[in-house]
């Protein structure tokens, strides 16, 4: 486990160190030979970078909403006993997990759809999670039935349960799964290039990626020499939402995945 650890913490460790080396030189080194800020300053100066940060912020937070609504409501679905055709519609479902349409007809469903060049196309297609969807389901069936039973004497509608006792039980299984959405919509690049032609609606990451990619710096010339340093620094700042948040979601995250992986 030590030397996972290691392995996992030196690429990463590396890459900081060469966020702040004003160096050209390439090599392992684990701290800097000539520190600086200066990558940092040019990141957070760019201004072709603000709206790119802002659409990844925007397609974060709402995929990351459609996401949970559409997998606790599809679970929630799922566990109805009374349900006819319950097995059929699961069966359904979990299909589609193991075999896709692939690319060349999602896409077209998407062009037929209208939704190419649009920010929909990069929202609604990922927050259809059916992995995330079963994983819920298996949540919400360790609640006990009689929960359930005693809500319907009282009168309450099946949404009623959902929203009054089904979700607030459920916070260890929204957190967990809603660091899955968030973390896959904020790391996502692949379905802007695909879907999106339009350059003004490119996310923070597609930008990352060219600027990765490209030779050249970001618009500042007094820093030329020097583009080492800011790809580095464009991919730690990358990494921030992410580690900001997962610590505060981590009780919840470890308990959400033992608890709706496991059933007995």
């Amino acid at each position: 486990m030590a030397l996972l650890v290691v392995s996992m913490l030196i690429p990463l460790m590396k890459v900081l160190s060469d966020s702040f080396d004003r160096s050209t030189t390439y090599g392992i080194n684990l701290w800097p030979q000539n520190p600086s800020i200066v990558a940092y300053k040019t990141i957070f100066s760019a201004k072709a970078l603000y709206r790119p940060l802002l659409i990844s912020f925007l397609t974060t937070a709402s995929g990351t909403f459609l996401g949970l609504l559409f997998s606790t409501l599809g679970a929630y679905v799922l566990i109805q006993k009374d349900l006819i055709g319950r097995r059929f519609f699961a069966f359904f479902i979990f299909f589609t997990m193991i075999f896709s349409g692939g690319l060349v007809p999602t896409y077209l469903v998407i062009k037929n759809l209208g939704m190419t060049n649009t920010l929909w196309a990069v929202i609604l297609p990922p927050s259809l999670n059916v992995y995330n969807m079963f994983l819920m389901k298996n949540f919400f069936e360790q609640i006990p039935e009689s929960l359930f039973e005693s809500a319907s004497i009282d009168g309450a509608s099946p949404m009623i349960v959902f929203a009054r006792i089904v979700l607030p039980l459920s916070l260890p299984a929204l957190a967990s799964i809603g660091l899955f959405f968030g973390v896959q919509f904020w790391n996502d690049f692949f379905n802007y290039v695909i879907y999106i032609t339009n350059t003004d609606l490119y996310n923070f990451q597609v930008k990352l990626r060219e600027l990765i990619l490209s030779e050249q710096n970001l618009t500042d010339p007094s820093i030329v020499g020097f583009g080492n340093s800011v790809r580095n620094a464009a991919i730690i700042v990358a990494m921030i939402p992410p580690m900001i948040i997962y610590p505060f979601c981590q009780r919840y995250f470890i308990t959400g995945i033992t608890m709706g992986a496991v059933k007995e």
